[in-house]
């Protein structure tokens, strides 16, 4: 049975994707800690972290950096905040998001029901910001 996740990625259901390669992709959260707050997730389908390949986890590790230092440039946030939790959904996702204080790393705070014209320019900050950075081969058009 395919994750929710899965049925974001083969687009059954919608998604704000940030960012698509072969193996791994990103898409802005509809409970953000944070405007701009980003999963990234592997194609393949995985529950717990701890049972990821290694390449699979350096991978995503490396792709949540990239986007990480591409919230702090389009938010002008201090840092880039990043959580691995899997509770909520059985497939293996970094949580990525623009950060200022300790604060803001408390999922109680997460947002139910976020303007999707914020959702909207969020995801094209960061779209921009790593058009910036050099990664537009891998930036999906809106």
């Amino acid at each position: 049975m395919s994750t929710l996740f899965t049925k974001i990625i083969e687009g059954e259901i919608p998604g704000r994707f940030v960012w698509k390669d072969p193996e791994v992709v990103a898409f802005l959260s509809i409970g953000p800690l944070a405007d701009g707050h980003t999963l990234v997730v592997p194609r393949q389908e995985v529950d717990r972290w701890t049972d990821a390949p290694a390449d699979l986890l350096a991978k995503l590790t490396a792709v949540a950096q990239t986007i990480g230092k591409a919230q702090v440039e389009a938010f002008g946030a201090a840092r880039a905040g990043m959580i691995i939790a899997g509770f909520e959904i059985n497939h293996l996702h970094l949580h990525v998001w623009p950060s200022n204080s300790e604060a803001e790393y408390d999922f109680k705070r997460a947002q139910h029901n976020p303007d999707p014209a914020v959702m909207d320019a969020s995801a094209e900050k960061i779209r921009a910001a790593l058009r910036d950075a050099g990664q537009g081969e891998f930036v999906p058009e809106a």
